[in-house]
């Protein structure tokens, strides 16, 4: 089967010009191209199903940019999804009129800036976008702000917590929003409580949060700041968790426990806290139950422990609470979530024996 006459002519003109991207909107049977004097537009017109002719049409794409008719390599699909795609093959991505191209095109690690605007004027989907802002070049760019944009603007329409999570974790990376348009994501946190772990993710040290800092003495401060300085990571820590930012961690925390919405965002937030904490516990098992948590901290006496307490000695409870704190992880809810699926209320009513000493835990250190 041929394409028609006008077709393979309008076509192959279009490819004689050097398209730089190309997009096929297959409910109009339209293909547009996009070049360095602006945007072309080609009317299909099928003489088969619409379907047999686009894989016409795409052959004949296939066969021009990359010498053969086969269109795009479907045993390709999972490799180039993993980031593997040859970086002198980006371009040819964009050429193919086949959605699956792009995908694989925003998951190279390859891409600059000016690629990414063209793979943006093909495909302007929420996946490609995060994809793309997870590149740090890119983020970096002139794209940057734009696909933050188009995030933030979606959000409503996002469902699936870990989603939400990422899309905020991306777009409030240095320079893409605005402070007006952070606090506006962050004043959305109290109707969907989700959106606060994708601040901690994002600005555990910078939430837009105001909280009183902790209740440490002068004479503790003058004594843990030159420990700290020593790099004694109970010192750092202890001296971060009583700061205004530290304060806003533990309150963002807090909210995050009152109301997760499945066990991802569970396990998430335990994920955010370990990680917060890591300088105590670098090699940590995030493994370990409550239980086994509860008892390393209890027994807990290295150097850089007791050079802190001889410092704050009346410290010494919070910092068995931050040692048990960096090691959680999903060990500390498996004896619950293991054999259940259960999300929503179900699951906090389950997590509740192991939620609420955690949140006394953490109150401990809001009041200490």
């Amino acid at each position: 089967m041929e394409l028609t006459n006008e077709d393979s002519l309008r076509l192959n003109v279009l490819l004689a010009n050097k398209p730089q991207a190309i997009r096929i909107d297959e409910s109009s049977m339209t293909l547009f191209g996009l070049t360095e004097q602006g945007e072309s537009r080609i009317t299909l017109n099928p003489t088969c199903r619409d379907d047999i002719y686009l894989r016409r049409v795409r052959e004949v794409l296939s066969g021009h940019v990359q010498g053969s008719p086969g269109g795009y390599p479907v045993y390709l699909k999972r490799w180039n999804r993993m980031g593997q795609t040859r970086d002198e093959n980006l371009e040819q991505l964009l050429l193919l009129g086949e959605p699956e191209a792009v995908v694989a095109f925003t998951c190279a690690k390859g891409i600059t800036d000016e690629l990414a605007r063209r793979a943006w004027w093909i495909s302007q989907d929420p996946d490609n976008a995060r994809r793309m802002l997870n590149n740090p070049q890119i983020a970096a760019g002139s794209m940057g702000p734009e696909l933050a944009s188009f995030l933030v603007e979606y959000l409503p329409f996002e469902t699936e917590p870990m989603v939400i999570i990422e899309s905020l974790r991306l777009v409030l990376q240095p320079g893409l929003i605005s402070e007006e348009e952070k606090i506006g994501l962050w004043n959305r946190c109290q109707r969907k409580p989700t959106y606060y772990l994708g601040f901690l993710t994002a600005l555990p040290d910078d939430l837009p949060v105001r909280s009183a800092p902790g209740t440490l003495s002068d004479e503790e401060l003058a004594g843990l700041r030159p420990l700290s300085e020593q790099d004694n990571p109970f010192a750092v820590q202890l001296l971060r968790i009583h700061s205004s930012a530290g304060q806003g961690f533990i309150a963002t925390a807090l909210q995050v426990m009152e109301k997760p919405a499945n066990q991802d965002v569970v396990t998430t937030l335990l994920d955010v806290i370990r990680d917060y904490l890591h300088s105590l516990r670098p090699t940590g098992d995030p493994d370990l139950t409550l239980e086994a948590l509860q008892a390393e901290a209890d027994g807990l006496s290295t150097q850089a422990f007791r050079e802190c307490c001889e410092i704050a000695g009346q410290r010494e409870a919070e910092l068995r609470i931050l040692y048990l704190m960096s090691g959680l992880g999903y060990g500390v809810v498996r004896p619950v979530l293991c054999n259940t699926d259960a999300i929503g209320s179900l699951m906090r009513k389950k997590l509740t024996p192991i939620f609420e000493p955690l949140k006394g835990l953490f109150k401990q250190l809001q009041t200490g």
